[in-house]
């Protein structure tokens, strides 16, 4: 009978070889020795323990329980979530919704969110290193068209401005009603101000490029 820590380790590399995940960025990604994945993998390191596993699983945005699960193959029926184009961090990217509705790329729906009402966009340029960087994903939720809420201000989000251009930004009230500073995470990064904003959409889940799989 297979053990739990066999079957975790099973369960891993099945994961990561659906997503195509290498050893050392998963490792450094869940705060571990780089070597840790590549040494476990090939039997040079002992079971993981329960608190390095939940680790990985973190990294991955899974549970152990949903790795362990893998141990016989990928479940069926996998939510995915739609990537609408790519957002600016710092320079101008005028390619939101470059896709007719439903025929973009997918990208595999996190373990813990919903894929109804959640949309992805990819990060283009590096004004918010480290915090973000080219190629990550970010997911959100369109509360309405042609809206920014007040519960947004003061968040990280993703807005389209008047122009059509997409950014990744943190929100603040500009200087007269309707428009809005928009704030780089980056210090070194240029701001915007008084922009006249189409709407915007807090940032609900940042996943870095090296562990996301596209479909």
């Amino acid at each position: 009978m297979i053990d739990e820590s066999e079957k975790f380790l099973d369960g891993l590399r099945q994961v990561m070889e659906a997503r195509n995940l290498k050893d050392a960025p998963l490792s450094e990604a869940a705060g571990l020795h780089q070597s840790f994945v590549r040494d476990l993998k090939r039997g040079k390191a002992a079971s993981p323990k329960l608190s390095s596993a939940i680790r990985l699983a973190q990294a991955l945005h899974m549970t152990v329980e949903e790795i362990m699960s893998w141990s016989e193959g990928q479940p069926d029926g996998t939510p995915t979530i739609a990537i609408a184009g790519k957002v600016g961090a710092g320079a101008q990217v005028p390619v939101f919704d470059p896709y007719e509705k439903g025929d973009g790329p997918q990208i595999e729906c996190p373990p813990g969110l919903s894929p109804h009402g959640i949309v992805a966009v990819e990060i283009e340029g590096d004004s918010m290193e480290p915090a973000y960087s080219s190629g990550d994903l970010l997911f959100y939720t369109r509360n309405g068209h042609d809206t920014v809420l007040s519960d947004d201000i003061g968040h990280r989000c993703v807005c389209e401005d008047e122009d059509g251009m997409g950014w990744v930004k943190q929100i603040k009230p500009g200087d007269e009603p309707g428009l809005f500073h928009l704030i780089s995470l980056n210090p070194g990064a240029h701001n915007m101000w008084n922009v006249r904003l189409k709407w915007a959409a807090r940032v609900r889940l940042h996943w870095p490029a090296e562990l996301a799989k596209k479909i």
